[in-house]
């Protein structure tokens, strides 16, 4: 008997007939002797709706108030799930995350969990349930709702496989797995049947959306197994997540992502002494702004510029944050663009491989394309450029192409045993 966690996204269920097929599956799962957990999101396009609503009544909505609102529509899902098994004939509960015992801090509309109190869940899986969890939400000691922010239902279900010690977190979605960009995008993706977690990581940060970020780095801190598969066809074998890396001889490159909600800010005329970027930056994260990439120019005539990337939607706090520096750190001007996007070539090959970056800026070469910012890590390089209809495409079907990324699923070879 193993213990499963599984996670069904918001187009998983997002009708009744939807609902239905997840019980199936779940059920089917169970009734092989597994143990069960199924967190599921709120039915597909209910939260654009609920903040949408909320648009409409405040233009500055309290984040408590919309954690409040927010976290309904997981609520659907999992009630709705439940009696879905109970038809069944399985005994199933559905539970918040309030009363999972998902405790957070107190950020609401992006809360982290600080931990779980397992002594309901086990309760329940030791009556022989089957246990329906929303996603995305979790409670703080006062007994208020928080909300995880976006993918929130992926941190749920890996925070659960790792409180838990499961033997397997799932992650069902509306793709059967990885591929070495988007299917949507590139003619000829190869899906993945392995991926290393730090290249995963490195994907979901650079706009691969099948997985939530902070859900890869929970996975790879607590060495939980993953699987990415297809709800609709739940056959496939998917893609697993693990700790394997390439071999530096075979494709140094594993994917290509792009990130359209990019905004770059640049600090003109800055002075150049100690504790500048320090104000600047601290000042960014007491707010909760997630920077990215940041680069520093040279210094000339005791002066320097700064450049940095921030989410799109986090552009008018940013704006609102620098202005607010203008007395304190002394700078000439600043520029504020949303206008760009990120294009990113990930491989654990690259540690050891050559010739990447120069292969890279070739492709942006040929196709007249100027970089603004480069930023790079062992497994990454990252390249700010302007955000042009079409040019999107055009790039990653260059880099894809460039790479040899349309045969690299065929072969294993590339993960070692």
């Amino acid at each position: 008997m193993a213990l499963i966690v599984q996670k069904y996204g918001g187009t998983s269920v997002k009708d009744t007939d939807r609902i239905k097929s997840v019980a199936e599956h779940v059920a089917q799962t169970a009734e092989a002797g597994n143990d069960l957990i199924v967190v599921v999101s709120a039915p597909a396009g209910f939260t654009d709706d609920l903040t949408s609503r909320a648009a409409r009544i405040s233009a500055d909505p309290s984040p408590r108030e919309m954690d409040m609102l927010l976290s309904t529509g997981e609520q659907i899902s999992i009630a709705l799930l439940a009696m879905a098994l109970q038809e069944l004939g399985h005994d199933a509960i559905s539970l918040t995350g309030g009363q999972m015992r998902i405790f957070t801090d107190r950020s609401h509309t992006k809360a982290r969990i600080q931990y779980i109190d397992l002594d309901r869940v086990k309760d329940e899986l030791g009556a022989g349930r089957i246990i329906i969890v929303a996603g995305f939400q979790g409670r703080t000691q006062e007994h208020e709702i928080t909300t995880l922010g976006r993918g929130g239902s992926d941190t749920t279900a890996v925070a659960i496989a790792a409180a838990l010690s499961a033997d397997l977190c799932e992650i069902y979605t509306d793709v059967d797995g990885i591929y070495t960009a988007d299917p949507r995008v590139v003619k000829n993706p190869s899906k993945l049947s392995k991926i290393s977690y730090d290249e995963m990581l490195e994907l979901a940060s650079l706009g691969a959306k099948v997985l939530h970020p902070r859900s890869v780095e929970m996975a790879k801190t607590h060495d939980v197994p993953l699987a990415v598969r297809s709800s609709y066809e739940t056959e496939k074998g998917g893609t697993l997540v693990v700790k394997k890396e390439a071999l530096e001889k075979e494709y140094p490159v594993t994917g290509i992502a792009c990130d359209q909600n990019t905004a770059e800010i640049i600090i003109y005329g800055v002075d150049d002494r100690p504790g500048i970027a320090a104000d600047i930056f601290t000042a960014l994260a007491d707010e909760n702004v997630n920077v990215d990439l940041i680069i520093q120019s040279g210094v000339q005539n005791a002066k320097n510029d700064i450049a940095f990337t921030v989410p799109k939607n986090e552009l008018k706090k940013t704006r609102r944050i620098i202005n607010s520096l203008k007395d304190q750190i002394m700078y000439e001007s600043v520029s504020f663009d949303d206008n760009v996007m990120k294009i990113s070539a990930v491989g654990s090959g690259m540690v050891t491989g050559r010739g990447i970056a120069a292969s890279m800026f070739r492709v942006f070469y040929e196709n007249g394309v100027n970089i603004d910012m480069i930023g790079t890590s062992e497994i990454k390089i990252s390249c700010i450029i302007r955000d042009e209809e079409g040019l999107k495409e055009k790039l990653m079907q260059a880099l894809h192409d460039e790479f040899g990324l349309d045969s690299i699923g065929e072969n294993d070879a590339c993960f070692e045993e």
